[in-house]
C-alpha cells in the first residue's frame, strides 16, 4: 500500500470548521475509496454504486439522515445527484453533521454541488500516484517532497545539485519512473510483482469500464463507437497542439462533437488541456492549447504501444507528473505552454507569484547546451522574471549552463 500526499490535507480539511462537507473527486481507480476509508474509519460508509439500494437513500429526510448517519461517507455521489439537496438540508439544520462525498468525475461538481453547496463544500482532487508516492511502502511511510516541489516552494537552484548515481535512493526512483513511463501510475498496478501482461490486461479492462460506466454517466451517449475513435485519435496526438478540426476529420465526427468529447475526457480526468501563454502583445504567439494524457499507461494501451516512448509521449508523461505533484500539494501556481509562430517553444511554463519556472522537455539520453536554446532570453517575452530554466531529459547527468539547469526527469520528480 502506498501513502498519499492528500492524506493529511484531507484529514485536516475534513476536521476543520470549513470542511463539514468535503468532496473528493478524481479518475476512477485512483484510490479515492481506499483513502477516505483509511482517513475516516469512524465514519459510516455508503456506496451509491448499487442501483438496488440507491433509491432508499434518496427517500430519507434530513432528520433521518442525522439520526442514522451524523458523520458519513457517500461514495459515487454522482450516481444520485438529487442526494446533494439532502446533504445541504442536513448541513443547514444540524451543525454537528459531517459528510465526505466522493465521485469519479467532475460533472456533478459543475452542476448539483456547485449550485447547491456553493460556499459549503471543500473540494479536493486525487490523481494517479505521483513518483514520491510510489516510493513509499505503507501508510506510515511519509511522502517526501520532490526536488520539483522544493524548487517551486523555495526557488533555490542548488536544490537540483548532486550526482544522481551516487544518491542511495535514486536507483529506486529511476526504476519507478521507468515503470511509470511504461504502465502509468494507477494504484492497482504499481506493484512490481504484477506481471507485465497482467498490467496491460488491467489497463484494457480499465478503459472498457471507463467507457461503459463513466462516459455513459457523463455524456449519456447512445453509441460509444464515435467516442472510442476520438479517444484513440487523441491518444495519438498527446503532447501536441489541440486541433479539433484535425481530431474531427480523423475520427469521422463533427468539429462540435470533437470539442464535446475532449470536454468529457477532461472532466473525467483522462486528459489535460494545457493553455497557451500569450500575454506579450508585441510577439506573435500560438493561442491553441496542448493536449496531454494524464496517465501514460492508459494513453499507450489505447494505441497498443509498448517500449520506447516518442518525444511527445515523454513530454506528456513529464508534464502530467509535474501537474499532479503541484496540484496534490495545493501550491498556488498556474500552468501554460508557450510557442511563437516562428517555432520557439517552451513545453511547460509554471507561473508563480513573482515569476516563472520554464521547462524544456527532451526524451534524449544525452543533452547538450544547444538543446536548451529555446530557454535563452526568455525574459524578453515574459511579463515577470524567469526564476528557473530547466532542461528535463533522460540524460542521467546534472549540468548547469549559465542560467539553465539540465536535470534527469527522475531526479527532478523524486526526493
Amino acid at each position: 500500500m502506498k501513502n498519499r500526499i492528500l492524506y493529511q490535507r484531507l484529514q485536516k480539511k475534513a476536521s476543520s470548521k470549513f470542511g463539514r462537507i468535503t468532496v473528493l473527486t478524481g479518475a476512477r481507480q485512483t484510490g479515492k475509496t481506499t483513502l477516505i476509508r483509511k482517513v475516516f474509519p469512524d465514519y459510516a460508509y455508503i456506496t451509491l454504486d448499487d442501483p438496488i439500494t440507491r433509491p432508499e437513500y434518496g427517500n430519507l429526510s434530513a432528520t433521518q439522515w442525522q439520526e442514522r448517519y451524523p458523520v458519513v461517507i457517500l461514495d459515487e455521489i454522482q450516481k444520485l445527484p438529487a442526494l446533494v439537496d439532502s446533504v445541504k438540508a442536513v448541513y443547514d439544520l444540524y451543525p454537528e453533521s459531517r459528510f465526505i462525498l466522493s465521485g469519479s468525475s467532475q460533472i456533478f461538481l459543475l452542476s448539483k454541488i456547485s449550485e447547491s453547496l456553493a460556499g459549503r463544500a471543500a473540494l479536493l482532487e486525487l490523481y494517479p500516484l505521483t513518483l514520491p508516492e510510489r516510493l513509499t511502502d505503507s501508510w506510515e511511510d511519509p511522502v517526501l517532497p520532490s526536488r520539483l516541489i522544493k524548487l517551486v516552494s523555495t526557488e533555490k537552484r542548488d536544490i537540483l545539485s548532486g550526482i544522481p548515481q551516487a544518491d542511495s535512493s535514486y536507483a529506486k526512483a529511476e526504476q519507478s519512473f521507468s515503470a511509470y513511463l511504461e504502465y502509468g501510475s494507477m494504484p492497482s498496478i504499481v506493484d512490481e510483482n504484477i506481471e507485465a501482461y497482467e498490467k496491460r490486461e488491467w489497463l484494457m479492462d480499465y478503459i472498457r469500464t471507463y467507457l461503459q460506466r463513466d462516459v455513459r454517466d457523463l455524456a449519456n451517449l447512445r453509441e460509444l463507437e464515435p467516442f472510442i475513435r476520438a479517444q484513440k485519435t487523441l491518444a495519438g496526438l498527446t503532447g501536441q497542439l489541440l486541433n479539433t478540426s484535425q481530431l474531427a476529420k480523423q475520427s469521422g465526427i463533427s468539429m462540435q462533437t470533437a470539442k464535446r468529447f475532449v470536454y468529457y475526457l477532461e472532466l473525467s480526468y483522462q486528459v489535460i488541456q494545457l493553455p497557451p501563454w500569450f500575454r506579450n502583445r508585441k510577439k506573435r504567439l500560438v493561442k491553441s492549447p496542448k493536449i496531454h494524457f494524464l496517465d501514460p499507461g492508459i494513453q499507450r494501451i489505447l494505441l497498443g504501444r509498448s517500449g520506447t516512448l516518442t518525444g511527445n509521449e515523454f513530454e506528456s508523461a513529464v508534464v502530467s507528473e509535474v501537474i499532479k505533484q503541484i496540484k496534490s500539494h495545493a501550491l498556488a501556481v498556474s500552468f501554460y505552454h508557450l510557442r511563437t509562430l516562428d517555432g520557439r517553444e517552451i513545453d511547460l511554463l509554471i507561473e508563480l507569484e513573482h515569476g516563472y519556472i520554464a521547462l524544456e522537455i527532451k526524451s534524449s539520453v544525452k543533452v547538450m547546451q544547444p538543446d536548451a536554446r529555446h530557454l535563452s532570453h526568455l525574459e524578453d517575452i515574459l511579463d515577470k522574471p524567469l526564476l528557473q530554466a530547466l532542461l528535463v531529459s533522460n540524460d542521467q547527468r546534472v549540468q548547469f549552463w549559465e542560467t539553465v539547469s539540465a536535470v534527469p526527469a527522475a531526479w527532478l520528480l523524486s526526493n
